[in-house]
């Protein structure tokens, strides 16, 4: 049987029905969903090239693209399926085949409650300014904690918030804010040239998709500078690898100055990783948690002190929220969450998640934090 747009949105809504996070679509392989973390084979037929591209078309908005599928070699887009969910996309060549990988994005946007996200996330949402980084590796959940903490400000505030996205993924209904969604490609060239137009467009709020280069994370500082709240995303592991990464693109002989804006601006780190739950059937947000606080705000600020920064969010947990990896690991498992296997695998530091599991927080004395 000829595989049809039909077949191609069956396989699609057969992937929502099931919780898959993402398909991969590949010639010559049977399609593959992920679920929970795992790659499971659909029980379908090898798919052709032909079948391939045509997955692709029923997807790519803009004709020029379309035309040139046989020579095209990468592109990313977003696609809408009424009623049931959106596609973030890519498309790839590799050895002379085609693949598409297909992010599946709820229609529905989901709150910090509906993630089992800490409440101080709120509070880091509602910020008045500054710079907010959400961090992890591809697939570690990023994309759905902004979009939970965007929906809160939304139905908080009545704001003006701007969104610069490659592609669009949840789509934002005004509530009380005012919400305007623009997709790097479509409606502007690329993140600098829209950061560079944002300033003028009167937000209170701006959302920068990716930090990818020196001259975004350079604008995203004047906007926090300038009053505004600024979330981004960056691909690392944790708070120190993302101050670290944010500085390294900038040349050397800039770099002790970009370190004094960041240490002057940046309100917090949120860096998660995604962890099977207790049941099987899920998974759920392990999250460091930095909140700038004056002793961390001074430990940015000389390259000599940055290590001190993991000692302020040990001892912040009971007062600002702030949490480290192994804390909210070892909280997540005795909520009963996640099983011990799996804590301790995902554990940072062994030692700390076991320490942390015989004496909880009476060691986090708040003293000296600042």
């Amino acid at each position: 049987m000829s595989f049809k747009k039909e077949s191609f949105l069956k396989l699609v809504k057969s992937a929502v029905s099931n919780g898959v996070s993402d398909i991969h679509i590949r010639t010559g392989e049977r399609p593959c969903f992920r679920v929970r973390g795992d790659l499971v084979p659909v029980k379908i037929d090898p798919l052709t090239y032909d079948d391939v591209k045509l997955c692709a078309s029923v997807m790519i908005k803009n004709e020029k693209a379309k035309e040139q599928l046989d020579v095209l070699k990468e592109l990313d887009g977003s696609f809408n399926i009424p009623k049931l969910c959106r596609l973030r996309f890519n498309l790839l060549r590799y050895q002379g085949k085609m693949g598409l990988i297909l992010r599946i994005i709820d229609a529905n946007i989901p709150s910090t409650e509906d993630l089992g996200l800490p409440s101080v996330v709120n509070k880091i949402a509602l910020a008045h300014k500054g710079l907010v980084l959400v961090t992890g590796a591809t697939g570690s959940g990023k994309s759905s904690t902004l979009a939970a903490m965007i929906n809160h400000v939304n139905r908080t505030k009545p704001v003006h918030i701007l969104t610069l996205e490659d592609p669009v993924e949840y789509i934002h209904q005004p509530i009380k804010a005012r919400i305007t969604q623009r997709e790097i490609g479509e409606d502007t060239d690329d993140f600098a040239a829209a950061l560079r137009s944002a300033l003028r467009q009167d937000p209170d709020i701006i959302l920068i998709g990716e930090m990818r280069d020196a001259e975004t994370i350079g604008i995203a500082l004047k906007a926090a500078e300038t009053g505004h709240l600024v979330f981004g995303t960056v691909h690392t592991t944790d708070a120190l690898n993302t101050i670290g990464r944010l500085i390294s693109m900038f040349p050397p002989e800039e770099q002790d100055a970009v370190r004094m804006r960041i240490s002057d601006n940046l309100y917090a780190t949120i860096s998660q990783r995604l962890l099977k739950t207790v049941d099987g059937k899920g998974r759920v947000a392990a999250q460091e948690i930095m909140i700038t606080s004056p002793g961390i705000r001074e430990a940015l600020s000389d390259a000599s002190k940055i290590s001190e920064i993991y000692t302020y969010i040990t001892k912040g947990k009971r007062g600002q929220g702030t949490q480290t990896f192994d804390q909210h690991i070892t909280d997540l498992y005795k909520a009963g969450k996640i099983t011990l296997d799996e804590a301790k695998n995902a554990a940072s530091s062994p030692e700390d998640f076991e320490r942390n599991l015989m004496f909880g927080d009476e060691e986090n004395d708040e003293t000296g934090m600042y």
